[in-house]
């Protein structure tokens, strides 16, 4: 999944540089949707914008062609950034009176990613008192302007009025949304949180696994350009919006789900964890009795099977120790064929499971070993991505 750009389009002749706003941005890897006013489409149809973008464009409030939604509301939870241009003078009241009479004024009340807004109108309706105004109660509640340009107007004056040039315009966003791309054009294949291998129909074993480490490395790699495909456990961390989200239960199922997604992606960094054992005398019925004695057996290693099969693709591991950490880490990240592994002691406080904080070393297979502070897992994350660039 990609970071999303809503882009609204109003019913302006620089409507025509629009058109190469989706395209910028659909090569630095966003998804684009695109929300058109009625005016909008006398200047361009939604078939150009469709063509450019390859996602459906939406000008009515009520299409009874599509599937029911509340799409201004989707849109919004779906957006990482909102653009508006061209930003005509008309829309630029509306958003500053609070009207909402159409899905692109509708959609951005219910906007809670930063808005963008490109003015581009005559000179004169530029510089005007209600204009300026209306501009200026936007700037206080939050919204970013890219200040429209002097020029050469469609009306024939010469003035200010002219709207930014695209690549200012996605130069800007793109500055904001990512602005340390070092991962774009990276496919990134996260695991995070704990399985559940069950005993019967009602009761499994697990781990303390919070999932909050994978979340923080994905939430990492899509600030710094890259794609993810995040495959899932059982987790209490909140789902990073942008992946491509994978959810399993077993350690089986999250094995078949990295093979079955493994090849469309360059990094596999296997921060899960998955239990090592399953129940052999499992049963779908609720088991009654006085004592109950399991039987388990080794699961797949998931990591081991990545690693014999990864070719050129890099791969990160996590060795969660509660003695002899370098020496099991290092055991481990040979056995697994891995290129980086990534080992804390969980007995050490403000490191383990379902924390904020990690205490880590980093050990590459070249031997390289950096032992790091105790720091945010967030934080963690980032590091970890440094490292990999430099494998």
């Amino acid at each position: 999944m990609k970071k999303t750009i809503i882009l609204g389009v109003s019913g302006g002749i620089a409507i025509y540089k629009s058109c190469e706003i989706v395209s910028r941005f659909v090569k630095l890897g966003y998804d684009v949707r695109v929300v058109m006013t009625k005016n909008a489409t006398e200047f361009v149809t939604p078939l150009t914008f469709e063509t450019l973008s390859n996602n459906r464009v939406v000008v009515e409030t009520f299409d009874k062609s599509r599937e029911f939604e509340v799409e201004h509301v989707s849109y919004a939870r779906l957006a990482s950034a909102y653009v508006i241009a061209p930003a005509t003078a008309n829309v630029i009241g509306k958003l500053a009176e609070g009207i909402a009479d159409d899905f692109l004024t509708t959609t951005l009340m219910a906007a809670k990613a930063p808005v963008f807004v490109c003015p581009a109108m005559n000179t004169n309706m530029y510089e005007s008192d209600a204009v300026t105004e209306n501009m200026a109660k936007l700037k206080s509640r939050g919204y970013h302007f890219i200040d429209a340009v002097e020029g050469r107007l469609a009306c024939g004056d010469v003035g200010k009025g002219k709207m930014a040039e695209p690549i200012d315009i996605v130069s800007i966003v793109d500055n904001f949304l990512t602005p340390n791309p070092d991962f774009r054009g990276k496919r990134v294949l996260i695991t995070a949180g704990a399985t559940q291998e069950p005993i019967d129909g009602v009761r499994f074993i697990t781990n303390r696994s919070s999932g909050k480490m994978g979340m923080a490395i994905a939430e990492a790699v899509l600030e710094r350009g890259g794609e993810v495909t995040l495959v899932c456990g059982k987790v209490t961390a909140p789902i990073v919006k942008g992946v491509k989200l994978v959810k399993v239960s077993t350690t089986e199922e999250m094995y078949h789900a990295v093979m079955d997604n493994m090849a469309d992606c360059d990094i596999i960094i296997k921060s899960a964890a998955p239990s090592d054992y399953k129940v052999k005398n499992y049963q779908p019925e609720k088991i009654k009795s006085a004592s109950l004695t399991l039987e388990l057996e080794k699961n797949v290693d998931i990591a081991r099977e990545v690693g014999k099969v990864k070719g050129d693709k890099k791969l990160v591991v996590f060795s969660a120790e509660t003695n002899d950490l370098i020496k099991h880490a290092s055991e481990k990240l040979r056995s697994k064929n891995a290129d980086l592994i990534v080992a804390n002691d969980v007995t050490q406080e403000g490191a383990g499971f379902d924390v904020d904080t990690n205490i880590a070393t980093l050990i590459s297979a070249t031997g390289t070993m950096t032992a790091l502070e105790i720091m945010t897992k967030r934080e963690l994350a980032d590091v970890i991505l440094d490292a990999i660039l430099e494998i």
